[in-house]
């Protein structure tokens, strides 16, 4: 019986909210809108920040252990962390080499590059992947093995060895910069005169939801010195390789604040309350709550004052207080879910916009991520609006009086 009461006041909310649609739309659609637009709004930043979660370690197929910064789950492969790096990962990495257990680790330094395209000479932008090469080795996909072993250019420290100049470019980075194998890629920076030759193109790369980003796997001192990592050795990871699971506990004592990530648990990994993604997600959502409760409030407000003949009259009519009540919740929730699809149209549009913005500017193919996961939690996030945004409502339609109502 309650049942069947709760569900003929929903529906006949439905209605009253269709008919106003109809009759006198600027409020309803104000308040759709105003959802709209908050849930819109939050759908784009958590896409983002699900966009910087994604792509946290680089993936390596024969790579076991990553020793990464704290902060670093916190930040897109697709562009330099510029956080907390990683110190004199030389030695490091070669004193974790020469545990029998290992079968090889090298940092990895991850920064965005200038470099010219060879038809136009446009300046474009191609993720460029320092390492330690090794034959028969992957990062990202792309073969280590093509480049020069070791690192020539770091000579013991000295930064002043031979420069190998080599480079292997993925697809996507091929595309972008024009280029092929064989080919001399030149900097874009003014105060920078060296260049690469592309040893090979291979497929690989970090893939995103809208394509692959453009890479160009480099050695890892020759990177250093374009970006001002020799000073202090600096690198932003450490890819262990190694069928040993006992090898973990000694890693996990290289550095001070760092976590030992594991391939198994590479993608259940958690955002940390204390990893940015996690803070732009939280922070969309408190500013969707937050607006879209204003709006609904103010304007359901404004309906029911301009309703209260109607009201008068269902109270007139036999219709209790409780179901005023819940009928005029229900309105508020279903503008407040009517919003919620309307802001999930405009949090798509919202990623897509980044991303292209993304392209545009620094050549990622993508920094957003638009999972069906967002279509539910947007939903929910609108019907938390209507439900907190209809207590207003309530109240006000509470204090209706019938007889002055009726009689006016």
């Amino acid at each position: 019986m309650v049942g069947r009461r709760l569900r003929s006041l929903v529906g006949l909310a439905i209605q009253r909210v269709a008919g106003r649609f109809q009759t006198a739309p600027q409020r309803v659609l104000l308040s759709v809108l105003g959802v709209g637009l908050a849930v819109g709004l939050m759908v784009a930043v958590t896409g983002v920040s699900l966009g910087l979660a994604s792509q946290s370690v680089v993936e390596s197929d024969d790579v076991d252990y990553w020793i990464v910064p704290e902060q670093s789950n916190a930040e897109s492969i697709a562009v330099s962390t510029g956080g907390l790096q990683l110190g004199d990962v030389h030695q490091t990495s070669a004193a974790i080499a020469s545990d029998d257990r290992v079968d090889y680790a090298t940092p990895v330094l991850l920064e965005l590059v200038p470099v010219r395209d060879r038809v136009t000479g446009d300046r474009t932008y191609v993720l460029a992947v320092g390492v330690v090469p090794s034959p028969d080795t992957t990062v990202l996909g792309l073969p280590a093995g093509e480049l020069t072993p070791g690192d020539p250019y770091y000579a013991n420290g000295s930064y002043d060895g031979r420069w190998t100049g080599e480079a292997v470019l993925n697809d996507a980075a091929a595309t972008v910069t024009n280029a092929s194998q064989g080919d001399q890629l030149a900097l874009a920076a003014t105060n920078e005169s060296r260049s690469f030759a592309v040893a090979n193109v291979s497929a690989g790369g970090a893939r995103t939801a809208g394509g692959t980003v453009p890479v160009m796997l480099v050695h890892l001192s020759e990177l250093q010195s374009l970006t001002g990592g020799e000073s202090g050795d600096a690198a932003d990871q450490l890819l262990v390789s190694t069928n040993d699971r006992s090898v973990r506990s000694a890693l996990a004592g290289q550095y001070p604040r760092t976590t030992v990530v594991t391939r198994s648990g590479l993608s259940a990994q958690q955002v940390s309350t204390s990893n940015l993604p996690l803070a732009i997600a939280v922070a969309a959502l408190v500013a969707a709550v937050v607006v879209g409760v204003l709006f609904v409030t103010t304007l359901m407000g404004l309906e029911v004052s301009a309703d209260r003949r109607q009201l008068g009259t269902l109270a007139a009519i036999g219709l209790s207080t409780r179901s005023r009540s819940v009928l005029i919740a229900s309105e508020t929730v279903v503008v407040s879910l009517a919003g919620g699809v309307v802001g999930i149209g405009v949090g798509l549009l919202g990623i897509v916009g980044a991303n292209a913005l993304a392209a545009t500017a620094v050549g990622v193919d993508a920094v957003a991520v638009f999972d069906l996961s967002l279509v539910g939690y947007a939903l929910c996030v609108a019907l938390g609006i209507g439900l907190v945004g209809a207590v207003y409502p309530v109240l006000l339609s509470r204090r209706t009086d019938v007889l002055e109502v009726l009689s006016g």
